[in-house]
């Protein structure tokens, strides 16, 4: 006998969680747009358009983990949530906060000259099919966290000036595109992924609590709270070096 077809009602609730989670996830989209508005503003206010950034990255942080345990592609199928991450995460993660660098003018003029490489290298890391090794835990490239470089843009042009930011964002560009892996902090490899993930959300409060004064922030304090950073840098390069070596 054919087997019989899956009751309509049972199956609502979960399709319907399934795009509340969808709807979850294009929620940074507002997020971009709101941040935009304000770098367009006649005098727009960083620490706002950071405060976004990072309700953005608290989504994007969430949203993978529950799309994974509500088994999102099985009940709405026709709607692929990684085309709506990826669309979202290179709005949040590059394209507005490299808008906020050149519209502050963070880097020597002209301005679009220093930010296009960094645009563009992103662009074709989202692209690259093989950019997120998810099985192993790491991004191939500089995974596009122009939201923290654009963050620190601002300390860096008050305290050395706009060359510096220029040499990073050319570095960075070169290093998107590049085969060097850096950790992903969700699917970190154990015993790493704890420390990686609660290091990120204390230094997430180290970077709000420098945002009330933004960017008038002492030197002392702007170089401690990049000691995850060089942590996360440090630990990718150790972790994949070993990898490829076993």
């Amino acid at each position: 006998m054919p087997e019989a077809p899956p009751d309509r009602r049972r199956l609502a609730p979960f399709r319907l969680r399934a795009a509340a989670l969808h709807l979850y996830t294009a929620s940074g989209a507002v997020l971009a747009f709101l941040a935009t508005v304000e770098i367009c503003s006649a005098a727009p206010d960083p620490r706002l358009v950071f405060a976004l950034l990072a309700a953005a990255v608290l989504v994007d942080a969430t949203d993978g983990p529950l799309a994974r345990r509500w088994e999102v592609s099985r009940w709405l199928p026709a709607i692929e949530g990684r085309t709506i991450d990826d669309i979202v995460d290179y709005l949040t993660y590059t394209f507005v906060p490299l808008l906020l660098v050149w519209r502050m003018g963070w880097v020597p003029a002209p301005h679009v000259a220093w930010v296009a490489p960094a645009l563009l290298a992103s662009l074709f890391g989202f692209a690259n099919t093989g950019v997120k090794d998810e099985r192993a835990g790491f991004f191939l490239g500089f995974p596009s966290y122009w939201n923290v470089v654009a963050f620190y843009a601002g300390f860096v042009y008050r305290l050395y000036g706009p060359a510096v930011n220029a040499g990073a964002l050319v570095l960075l560009a070169l290093a998107t595109v590049l085969p060097v892996r850096f950790i992903y902090p969700n699917l970190a490899p154990r015993p790493w992924r704890a420390p990686v993930v609660i290091g990120a959300l204390l230094w997430l409060g180290a970077m709000l609590a420098l945002l009330p004064d933004y960017p008038r922030a002492p030197a002392w304090a702007v170089w401690l709270s990049l000691l995850y950073p060089a942590f996360y840098v440090g630990l990718s390069f150790r972790l994949s070096w070993g990898t490829r070596s076993g």
